[in-house]
């Protein structure tokens, strides 16, 4: 990774630049805020001690990348404000490298998290993109059992439940072991995403209803015959996916393949791949309302 010093006082530029080389750090020193315009890093080292300087401009160019304040002292112009504009946390010298490199590496392991975290909200985002679950998020309880044909239409409930919330999904798969400590672990910061009711014993299901007890839950059964303590909705899907988790019927099939796969293919080739003539796919199109949008 490359680190800018932007530092007027070179001697102890110098002197950091030598003590992160040897961790295999690339570095760049500047001595002023505008000549560190033109650079490109991943980490900016700042000091707020530059005469006569305006770095607030640098900051704010650079705020997506991990901006650490070098300071002499404390106060709003040296650490407040820089903060305000995008520097991720301020170091006041004279300092141990050792104390600089644990914040580079707090920093970075952050980032790479933040960027995780994208991925898996793009991924999951278009993965359950043509799932409908038809619920009025906002007025949901913040604990419900979810009586469901269809397990991934709930997962599409719980992830918007917890933005709408502004709280974390804790996973537990009551089929796998280990659930009841995680149960245990759940707290007011959190929400649990409870699955797979209909695959415990009745006595360890009395166990699990008394643990829920003033948590916030969303819990999945996919049987009527179970009776709960608590508020259920029944979340039932049309639009089920082909994975290989599911059996689908025959009709289900041919929605899911000509939803998907209608603009793909002409209707000509989209029939003959699936074994039937054009008017009979014409008249599915019709019963299930799935004809092409111009």
């Amino acid at each position: 990774m490359k680190v800018i010093i932007v530092e007027n006082e070179l001697y102890l530029a110098q002197s950091i630049a030598n003590k992160l080389g040897e961790y295999d750090f690339d570095v760049e020193i500047f001595s002023s805020a505008k000549d560190a315009m033109s650079s490109d890093g991943d980490i900016y080292l700042l000091s707020t001690s530059l005469p006569g300087q305006n770095f607030i401009p640098l900051i704010s160019k650079y705020k997506e990348k991990i901006i650490i304040l070098m300071v002499n002292y404390i106060n709003n112009d040296t650490v407040g404000e820089p903060l305000r504009q995008g520097a991720k946390d301020y170091i006041v010298k004279p300092f141990m490298i050792e104390e600089l490199l644990r914040k580079i590496d707090h920093y970075n392991e952050f980032r790479r998290l933040q960027e995780q975290n994208m991925f898996y909200q793009d991924y999951l985002g278009n993965l359950l993109s043509e799932i409908d679950h038809e619920c009025n998020i906002e007025k949901l309880p913040f604990s419900i059992v979810v009586q469901t044909n269809y397990l991934r239409a709930v997962d599409k409930l719980a992830i918007e439940v917890a933005m709408v919330e502004n709280c974390s999904l804790v996973f537990i798969s009551l089929e796998e072991s280990g659930w009841n400590q995680k149960l245990q672990a759940l707290n007011q910061n959190n929400m649990g995403y409870i699955t797979h009711l209909e695959k415990l014993k009745k006595g360890d299901r009395e166990g699990l209803f008394k643990e829920l007890e003033g948590k916030r839950f969303i819990l999945t059964c996919t049987s009527e015959a179970i009776e709960v303590p608590f508020e259920t909705i029944t979340v039932n899907s049309s639009s089920k996916l082909y994975d290989q988790n599911d059996v689908l019927t025959i009709d289900e099939y041919v929605q899911y393949i000509v939803k998907n796969f209608q603009y793909k293919f002409p209707d000509t080739e989209l029939s003959k791949k699936l074994g039937i003539s054009r008017k009979s796919l014409w008249e599915k199109r019709k019963k299930y309302d799935l004809f092409k949008k111009k």
